[in-house]
């Protein structure tokens, strides 16, 4: 066995591998892209508060604001606070107003709930009247407070 857990016989085997020999592995791919995140570039003294920024990754709502004036050498600087739009936790940043700062597609949706199952599954409708049931009741208090008030 080699250092990385490979037998004599097995790289022995790939080695001998050509192009033509892996045409009959299948090809299929559910997706093709690189799984990345839906943002866009957007300069930092363009944002606005009550708008979305990603702050350390994480997309976020604007909370606060504020630029501060350049300096002798400098440039001026935009002070971001964002709350996470999805685990509530705060996020700061300082940027240069002319960088460019990552900004989350946000599609907001509101539903409105029909049912709670035993399950632990629950039955919503939007606006549309489209219904799903594939959403599973939040974990912790808030969860138990859904269910105890449907």
């Amino acid at each position: 066995i080699s250092l990385f857990g490979v037998t004599d016989e097995q790289s022995t085997r790939d080695k001998n591998l050509k192009m033509a020999d892996t045409d009959h592995l299948d090809d299929d791919f559910a997706s093709v892209d690189a799984g990345a995140s839906k943002t866009i570039p957007c300069q930092c003294s363009s944002l606005r508060k009550n708008g979305y920024v990603c702050i350390k990754s994480r997309p976020c709502k604007i909370v606060e604001m504020s630029t501060s004036k350049t300096g002798k050498h400098g440039h001026a600087k935009v002070h971001l606070v964002g709350i996470d739009i999805f685990t509530g936790k705060k996020y700061e940043d300082i940027c240069p107003s002319t960088h460019n700062m990552n900004v989350p597609l946000v599609d907001r949706r509101d539903f409105q709930l029909i049912d709670v199952l035993d399950d632990g599954t629950i039955s919503v409708m939007d606006d549309n009247g489209d219904t799903r049931e594939d959403l599973n009741l939040p974990p912790g208090d808030l969860g138990k407070d859904i269910q105890r008030n449907s």
